[in-house]
């Protein structure tokens, strides 16, 4: 099998025109046609991740997040992301990032975020114009019992993380919630416009906190990493389904940069 394969199927699932305009998504490094029979997903380009790639002889790196993500001038080892473009591209690996294109997707990391918690009547926070029940974000309505607890408490079992955070102090009832995975604090205006109770992201800036409780918008931060990470885990469990002659799994080494204390 060649990467061009494993592209049309990435492609066919997660169709790169969901991808936002300032994304880069895609083959981002590598040849098509080269075989394939080891691929490894991550959330992102690591040293950790790299060294992992090489050690395991992967072919293909499916990355949520790109790399490279902006475009470069140099590829040279002074700088750590073109550092690890350089190896990847010695040791004969290939990048491949669907990023946005996976965020938006029909069944992508929004939906899959939208599914854990048992929404109904699931709709993406922006309609996409080319693929009907896609685009960013998400947003559903939650059971009749649902409040902040309830959903937090939901999330880190999920998730498998010992804490989350909020905007609010005191626990309150959520009847319609939106999702954005990642950073998603841009979604808030569009959150109130559809008439969301809390917006569950991965992480914010300061002032979009405040900007949440301005707009009576309970804000929900479980971390940028577990917001994504288990996504990547399942499309490895996906894609070694498919391509039942390669070996397929997400990067053992991957881990948050950020830790409790």
């Amino acid at each position: 099998m060649k990467i061009q394969h494993v592209c049309a199927y990435l492609e066919e699932f997660a169709p790169l025109r969901l991808a936002e305009d300032w994304d880069n998504v895609g083959l981002l490094l590598g040849d098509r046609e080269r075989s394939v029979s080891r691929i490894m997903t991550c959330l992102t380009v690591t040293p950790e991740s790299v060294a992992e790639a090489i050690d395991s002889q992967v072919d293909l790196i499916v990355t949520h997040h790109p790399l490279p993500f902006r475009a470069v001038q140099k590829i040279t080892t002074d700088a750590a992301s073109t550092r690890l473009i350089l190896q990847l591209a010695q040791a004969g690996i290939s990048i491949y990032s669907p990023h946005t294109a996976f965020d938006s997707t029909i069944e992508g990391i929004n939906d899959q975020l939208a599914q854990s918690l048992n929404l109904n009547r699931i709709g993406p926070l922006k309609q996409s114009l080319d693929l009907p029940g896609a685009g960013p974000g998400r947003y559903g309505e939650t059971g009749p019992f649902a409040d902040l607890q309830s959903i937090c408490d939901r999330m880190k079992s999920v998730l498998q993380v010992e804490k989350v955070q909020a905007s609010e102090q005191e626990n309150r009832a959520i009847k319609r919630l939106a999702l954005a995975c990642g950073s998603g604090g841009s979604f808030l205006a569009t959150a109130a416009f559809r008439g969301c109770d809390a917006l569950l992201t991965g992480e914010a800036t300061f002032h979009s906190i405040l900007e949440a409780r301005a707009l009576g918008i309970a804000l929900i931060l479980v971390g940028h990493f577990a917001s994504e990470r288990f996504a990547m885990e399942r499309l490895a469990e996906r894609m070694a389904g498919e391509f039942s002659d390669c070996d397929v799994w997400a990067s053992r080494h991957e881990r948050s940069p950020l830790s409790w204390y």
